[in-house]
C-alpha cells in the first residue's frame, strides 16, 4: 500500500495532510495526468484541459488556506477541497488502483499521486498564481485563526453585527476558516461560553476568552497531528492524537473534566454540539 492521506476537513487534519504532502511530493515533476471522474475537475471546465495544462510541471510547495490544501507548481496553483472522504496517497505506478481513484498525477520518477474519494464531493480548481485569492472557492473565505490578523480587536469586529448563535457564526467559513464542529465545541467549552449565545452580545472578557480558546485548541491539535473521529489517519498512516485530549466533544453523559457536571449533548444549527451544563451556562 502507497502513503495514505484520510481526513476529516477540519483546520488541524488539514495542516496535517499539508505537512505530510509536502513531505511525499514537493519537487516531483508531473509526466501525466489522468481523470477518471470529470466532475472533481471544476477548473476549467474541460478536464482534458486540466490535464494538459499540469503536465511537465514540478510541485513546490503544498500550503493551506482554510480547509483547502493549495499545491503550488511552477506557473500554476491547484486548489483542491476533501470534504469527508478525499484522500491522497503516493503509490509507485505499478501497484494495483484501488476503487474511487478518481484522479491520478503520474509522476517522471515512476510514483504517482492518487486521489480517492468515496462520496465523489471533493473538488479541484486550476489558477495562473495569484488568481486563486480572487476567485471561488477562496475569494470569500474569512480571517485564519492562527495568523497574525487574528487578534481579539478583529474577532470582535467580526461578531459585533452578527445576531446568531455564536456556534453557527464560528462555523462560517466567511467569518473565521478550518472551524469545524470538533474545535468550535471545544473553544466554546474552554471560553465557557454556551453555544446559544448571540454572537453580538458577547462582553470583552469573553471574547478574550474565545480569542485564546481557538488558538489554543487549533494549537494544540496541530501539534497532535489532528483527531482521528471517524477514519483520520495522516500520510505515514499515523492516527492523530488530540481524540485523547477533547473535553467535551463526544464527552455525552460523562463528568465535564472541571465540575463533574454530566456533559450534554443536544443539536445547534443542525449539528451536534457539546456543552456543560454548569460550565457554559447561559446569560
Amino acid at each position: 500500500m502507497g502513503n495514505e492521506v484520510i481526513t476529516v476537513p477540519e483546520l488541524p487534519e488539514v495542516e496535517t495532510v499539508k505537512r505530510t504532502l509536502n513531505t511525499l511530493v514537493k519537487g516531483k515533476k508531473i509526466e501525466r495526468v489522468t481523470v477518471s471522474l470529470p466532475r472533481i475537475i471544476q477548473r476549467p471546465a474541460e478536464p482534458e484541459m486540466f490535464c494538459d495544462a499540469l503536465t511537465g510541471h514540478t510541485i513546490q510547495e503544498v500550503e493551506r488556506r482554510g480547509k483547502f490544501l493549495l499545491v503550488r507548481l511552477d506557473g500554476l496553483v491547484m486548489v483542491s477541497h476533501l470534504r469527508m472522504e478525499g484522500r491522497y496517497g503516493v503509490y509507485v505506478s505499478d501497484e494495483p488502483i484501488e476503487k474511487h481513484t478518481h484522479v491520478i498525477f503520474h509522476f517522471d520518477d515512476g510514483t504517482e499521486l492518487r486521489y480517492k474519494d468515496v462520496r465523489q464531493f471533493g473538488t479541484m480548481h486550476l489558477f495562473s498564481p495569484g488568481e486563486e485569492k480572487t476567485q471561488a472557492p477562496l475569494q470569500k473565505l474569512g480571517i485564519e485563526p492562527l495568523s497574525e490578523d487574528f487578534t481579539v480587536e478583529s474577532l470582535a469586529a467580526k461578531l459585533r453585527k452578527r445576531r446568531s448563535f455564536i456556534k453557527p457564526v464560528l462555523l462560517n467559513q466567511h467569518i473565521i476558516v478550518g472551524l469545524g464542529n470538533i474545535y468550535v465545541d471545544e473553544a466554546l467549552f474552554r471560553s465557557k461560553i454556551h453555544p446559544l449565545t448571540p454572537a453580538d452580545s458577547l462582553q470583552a472578557d469573553q471574547l478574550a476568552r474565545l480569542h485564546e480558546a481557538i488558538i489554543f485548541t487549533l494549537k494544540q491539535a496541530v501539534d497532535a497531528g489532528g483527531s482521528s473521529i471517524k477514519s483520520y489517519v495522516n500520510g505515514q498512516g499515523e492516527m492523530g492524537m488530540f481524540q485523547h485530549q477533547l473535553q467535551v466533544y463526544g464527552q455525552e453523559g460523562k463528568p465535564c473534566v472541571r465540575c463533574g457536571q454530566l456533559i450534554e449533548k443536544s443539536v445547534v444549527g443542525g449539528r451536534g454540539t457539546h456543552t456543560c451544563p454548569s460550565c457554559q451556562g447561559r446569560r
